[in-house]
């Protein structure tokens, strides 16, 4: 992703929210919409043709102002063509779209620009810049164990904008203000800047420092790296490199698209061919520390969103399973290892509707175990 210049003075001065049942008009620059999404702590804002400006605010779309217009193709063309720089025009007359990191005076955005039947749409990831510890964003302390390591492969899954980046982000810097150790991580795009504290950080944004994930996972074990994140382990050599690197020394931290432990198992288990599965399983039971899933659930006040969290905890149980490709066992052995720190998802949902925290409605639909959370609600 590359850096998109930064806008001229009149594009940066932000404008006011307009007041109730003030007309509202097309707005001049991308930037004022940016302006009035970030104010707002939504997730993403969305300039469509044919659509009012949308944002989605606790997981749901729904339009920035009621009696606004819709933007017709003219608007969105010129919103795109005012901000663009001229490589990101090229690759988009070329390709049909563009994707690059946007910075303006007051935030950076995650952008995503397509041309299309109608015309043009942008989409922009609002990315918060202020980094959380652990304890502010609700992460357990059992999990600080997993900062403590000195090699091995920790993932953190989930759906997009589940806050995967954000619990990353907050594992890091655990180890940056506890550990003297060179961390490396790579993202597309950099999302947290994190200053050095205990250690010293290297962030490499790909498209812009660097070609790919693989690309840089493999110049990063040059570097003399203690830890390396993995903003997202898309593809087999990813993984691949994940998986040696932790084996040779480095904990490495990364990301995947799936919804609980054995699924994520599943998942770096299946993306090799046939033939090499058995040494895979053998090589993820050894180097496992633990597989963190989570969930954004809309709060019942309206206020923002519950963190669902699902903990699994490498042991020689869980090791053993995935040695011998049982991972339908894994919820068993979470199920009696609540000990040792691991929490099934279904437990996660019961304990925030318990404290009122989310919907009867919510916890079932989000459940695995549909039975015994009805169960649970009959109690």
């Amino acid at each position: 992703m590359s850096e998109a210049p930064t806008p001229t003075p009149a594009a940066q001065v932000p404008p006011q929210m307009p007041a109730q049942g003030e007309e509202i008009h097309t707005l001049e620059h991308v930037d004022h919409y940016l302006y009035v999404g970030q104010q707002s702590c939504v997730s993403d804002v969305h300039l469509c043709v044919n659509m009012q400006p949308i944002w989605r605010r606790n997981g749901e779309l729904e339009p920035i102002w009621l009696k606004a217009p819709v933007l017709s193709a003219a608007d969105t063309e010129r919103l795109a063509m005012g901000f663009l720089s001229d490589l990101q025009k090229r690759h988009l007359a070329e390709r049909g779209d563009a994707d690059f990191a946007y910075s303006n005076s007051f935030g950076r955005f995650r952008t995503s620009v397509v041309r299309h039947r109608l015309g043009y749409d942008m989409t922009f990831r609002i990315i918060n810049t202020q980094l959380r510890t652990m304890e502010e964003i609700g992460l357990p302390d059992s999990l600080k164990l997993l900062t403590q390591y000195h090699n091995g492969l920790v993932l953190v899954t989930g759906s997009v904008g589940c806050g995967k980046s954000t619990t990353l982000a907050a594992l890091v810097d655990e180890i940056n203000r506890n550990r003297h150790d060179h961390i490396i991580t790579l993202e597309d795009p950099i999302e947290y800047v994190i200053p050095s504290k205990g250690c010293q950080v290297t962030q490499r944004e790909v498209h812009t420092h660097t070609k790919s994930f693989a690309a840089a996972l493999r110049g990063s074990l040059r570097e003399d790296p203690d830890v390396i994140m993995v903003g997202e382990m898309r593809d087999l050599e990813t993984i691949q490199l994940a998986i040696t690197a932790a084996e040779t020394g480095h904990l490495v931290l990364g990301t995947l698209h799936t919804g609980n432990a054995a699924r994520t198992l599943d998942r770096v288990l299946d993306v090799f061919p046939t033939d090499q599965r058995e040494q895979i399983r053998v090589m993820v039971s050894e180097s496992l520390r633990g597989v963190v899933s989570q969930q954004l659930v809309p709060r019942m006040d309206g206020h923002g969103r519950s963190l669902a969290l699902e903990i699994l905890v490498n042991t020689p149980a869980v090791a053993a399973t995935i040695r011998d490709g049982k991972t339908f066992m894994l919820p068993g052995i979470m199920q009696t290892g609540r000990k040792l720190g691991m929490q099934l998802m279904d437990d996660s949902l019961m304990a925030l509707y318990d404290k009122g925290f989310i919907s009867q409605e919510e916890a079932y639909t989000r459940a695995e175990q549909k039975q015994l959370m009805r169960q649970h609600f009959a109690h």
